[in-house]
């Protein structure tokens, strides 16, 4: 198995969270020696020109981040400001800030169960969501709610013209107790 391959791999699911040189070691069941002359591989691969991204360590965290020559394309990726549609992922984080705003990023990976700094990064470049302060929590994370343009966006003079959320009700008692006792060991 190409490790080196496996290591790239497991750079771009980390995403910018990074990968720390003992988890690497551990995940990759290599020694440090091995691991550096894993990561010599891959730095080798991306100083090449048709290449677009890099290797970079971070303290003691590697990540793939972009080739700062770049920057102008990816500048304009950022600032283009077109109508299409949003994605999946993005109407989903949506939901969730404009339900439960104002609420901080980690609230927002803990409901989708996936990080959404990407995707809040680009829902504030589109000016459907801002920050709305900071929270007393350790380390002050942001808030973020939504914006007039989202209001626009979907056609709402507010958000109590958000669809209501029904709870999910538990389930009834009979139900629980035919569960419980038909699986419970016999004696």
């Amino acid at each position: 198995m190409n490790l080196a391959a496996v290591l790239e791999g497991l750079l771009f699911v980390v995403g910018e969270d990074g990968l720390s040189m003992d988890q690497a070691m551990n995940i990759l069941e290599v020694d440090q020696k091995t691991l550096i002359s894993l990561l010599q591989q891959l730095q080798d691969s991306y100083v090449k020109e048709e290449r677009g991204i890099r290797l970079s360590a971070l303290g003691n965290h590697l990540k793939l981040t972009t080739k700062k020559e770049h920057k102008e394309y990816y500048q304009k990726l950022v600032d283009t400001e077109d109508d299409s549609l949003l994605s999946q992922a993005a109407l989903e984080t949506l939901a969730i800030i404009a339900y439960n705003e104002p609420i901080t990023r980690v609230s927002v990976d803990e409901i989708r169960g996936i990080g959404s700094s990407h995707i809040i990064r680009r829902l504030l470049s589109k000016g459907l969501i801002q920050e709305r302060g900071r929270s007393d929590a350790p380390g002050r994370p942001i808030l973020y709610g939504v914006t007039k343009d989202f209001l626009d966006y979907f056609g709402l003079s507010s958000l109590e013209q958000l669809p209501k959320i029904e709870p999910i009700e538990e389930a009834a008692e009979d139900e629980k107790d035919l569960f419980e006792s038909k699986y419970q060991e016999n004696e």
